[in-house]
């Protein structure tokens, strides 16, 4: 039985197992690879996604649990890329190697939009389960902080 959802703004029934992980169907149904692969267990945050407007870890939602909703994936987060907190990563240079980025910036897209007003702290608690192996953590912060208040 296909699992209608929307899919950055277009409908989609996708015939797939209801215990499919989201992550699968982006990538390997629909052909959207910015959504990353990482661990697979939900601890890294690479394949972070919004459902209804909150991140969550693609590889640990099963395409039963998004059936009617919305899921926004980077590649839909804006069309040209000029969401806030992509702007913040360009104009602060965020990324080293660039692997897990998609996933954060998913992650500080849900945060800012959750908390306007965010403090520091705030933002190290929110983006805390996203992994950086590079170590971009003081960036990393440094655009949320950017994207929510422009400082």
């Amino acid at each position: 039985m296909p699992i209608d959802f929307s899919l950055n703004g277009s409908q989609h029934s996708i015939d797939a197992p209801s215990d499919m992980p989201l992550l699968w169907a982006i990538r390997d149904i629909v052909g959207l690879t910015g959504t990353k692969y990482g661990c697979g267990a939900g601890l890294c945050g690479a394949c972070t996604v919004h459902v209804d407007g909150k991140a969550e870890r693609s590889c640990m939602v099963s395409m039963g649990e998004v059936a009617g909703k919305s899921v926004t994936t980077i590649e839909g987060l804006h069309p040209e890329g000029e969401h806030p907190v992509q702007r913040a990563w360009r104009e602060l240079n965020v990324p080293q190697c660039g692997f897990c980025q998609t996933g954060q910036i998913m992650q500080a897209a849900s945060l800012v939009a959750e908390k306007p007003n965010i403090t520091d702290a705030e933002i190290l608690e929110g983006m805390r389960g996203n992994v950086c192996r590079c170590g971009c953590y003081q960036r990393i912060v440094a655009a949320v902080r950017h994207a929510a208040t422009g400082i």
